[in-house]
């Protein structure tokens, strides 16, 4: 189905999921959908990593996924279950790599939107987000290059000046562009959430603006879903988009009332479970729920999890978690320490870690699973030389991209994990856990309790 096929998007009198760094990924955005939000944001993503991605259908998962071709990261991933609802926005400052990623996406998302609202340092030094408001001309032609060129809907995000004058001066020339709704975070790029959201300043851009004006910014003002509707009265807007206030408890987008806090993070949890999400996502997502619970027992046993099954395990999840990664694994999906440097590469170039000599092993190297530094696999191997006056191992380590993979040379041996990870101290563990299961310092039942091996 084309994007002109497709239902297009109506911004008026709708209650928006806003985009939130590292929040809004596939499960937060499918849970508010599932709460009632009619639409739901990215999280930025800044065009060049877009750029730099390769599109992959997962049939596995039934999901889109736009993947870091250097690590295997993913950096976006959709369903058709939010395919017309769900706006992924842009980080930029260029016209051209904007209108790059727009069409790669173009069938896959419902609208683009593009940032001129973030405040933050990374932003402002490369021309992103707030920078794009003192830079209008820019601001146009990125606008007018995506609404001339896309089949979807085009909007973007700003925030307010000090002057009204100057903000009515900048939110109409934006909106000649062509676009089909404007964001308004009611604060100025040097406030936070602890100054007042200047709604009467949206009431004045709603007034003067045709197009449908979304009002952000009064999360502190939002308790339940009926503070919704007053909220958007109070700015006289078309609709709401809502940050904190969902990322706290995203059962404020039930008419019917807030969930229990656990009752929200099982149902997102189980989303994360279905979509294979990254630990690390789910970990920060769960931890911006919980806030001051972190500090109790329980919250302190969350802090300690690094992968997703043992989050999971916290809220009674764990075997759902664990079955649903066997059954994907019997399916064919790729864990994220399955990944290759040479995955994407159509011509591969064989490692030299892979020499036949080596005995590897399909296990992972979890720090968490390790209460002190004497047992890591390293510090143990160490320990049995030094008890049976054998040399120690070196490492063999070999980089290639974002990738590493050790060998450990032992006894005239070598060892390896078949895993690549994320750096080089976690691939030597890696290597010295194949090496130490196979000396039965360590053993292979333990590492598949642990999560370690998969089976």
């Amino acid at each position: 189905m084309s994007g002109s096929e497709r239902k297009r998007l109506d911004y008026e009198n709708k209650v928006i999921l806003a985009p939130m760094v590292k929040v809004g990924t596939l499960p937060m955005r499918l849970l508010a959908l599932e709460y009632g939000a009619d639409i739901v944001y990215s999280e930025e993503l800044i065009d060049w990593k877009l750029i730099k991605s390769i599109r992959r259908v997962n049939d596995v998962l039934g999901t889109v996924d736009f993947i870091d071709k250097s690590d295997g990261t993913v950096i976006f991933r959709t369903c058709d279950k939010e395919k017309d609802r769900v706006v992924l926005q842009i980080g930029t400052c260029d016209s051209t790599r904007a209108l790059k990623v727009a069409k790669m996406v173009e069938n896959d998302v419902a609208g683009i939107d593009i940032n001129m609202g973030c405040p933050k340092e990374f932003s402002l030094k490369g021309g992103m987000g707030a920078a794009l408001l003192t830079n209008p001309a820019q601001a146009k032609n990125i606008l007018t290059t995506l609404v001339n060129n896309i089949s979807i809907p085009v909007t973007c995000k700003i925030r307010v000046f000090n002057n009204v004058d100057d903000t009515l001066h900048l939110v109409k020339n934006l909106a000649n562009t062509g676009i089909s709704a404007i964001g308004v975070h009611g604060r100025t790029k040097v406030e936070r959430p602890q100054h007042p959201n200047r709604c009467e300043t949206i009431k004045v851009i709603a007034n003067a603006l045709s197009i449908p004006v979304i009002a952000n910014g009064g999360s502190r003002e939002i308790d339940n879903y009926r503070d919704i509707k007053k909220f958007k009265d109070q700015c006289g807007a078309s609709s709401v988009m809502i940050a904190r206030a969902a990322e706290s408890n995203c059962s404020i987008f039930r008419k019917e009332g807030l969930k229990k806090l656990d009752d929200v993070i099982c149902d997102y949890l189980k989303i994360c479970v279905d979509y294979d999400n990254s630990p690390n996502s789910t970990k920060y997502c769960v931890q911006n729920m919980l806030k001051e619970l972190q500090e109790t027992p329980r919250g302190k046993k969350f802090l300690e999890c690094q992968t997703l099954e043992q989050i999971c395990s916290i809220w009674h999840l764990g075997d759902y978690c664990r079955q649903k990664q066997l059954e994907y694994q019997s399916k064919g999906l790729l864990s994220r320490r399955e990944v290759t440097p040479d995955m994407f590469d159509p011509h591969p170039k064989r490692q030299k870690v892979e020499n036949d000599d080596v005995i590897k092993i399909k296990c992972a190297f979890i720090r968490v699973n390790y209460s002190s530094d004497p047992e890591l696999p390293k510090s143990k191997i160490i320990g049995h030389c030094q008890k049976n006056r054998l040399k120690n191992p070196t490492y063999e380590t070999i980089n290639k991209d974002k990738l590493f993979r050790a060998v450990c040379h032992y006894q005239g041996k070598k060892y390896s994990s078949s895993y690549w990870e994320k750096n080089k101290r976690f691939a030597e563990q890696g290597a010295a856990l194949v090496c130490a299961v196979s000396l039965g310092l360590i053993e292979k039942e333990q590492l598949v309790k642990d999560g370690s091996i998969l089976e």
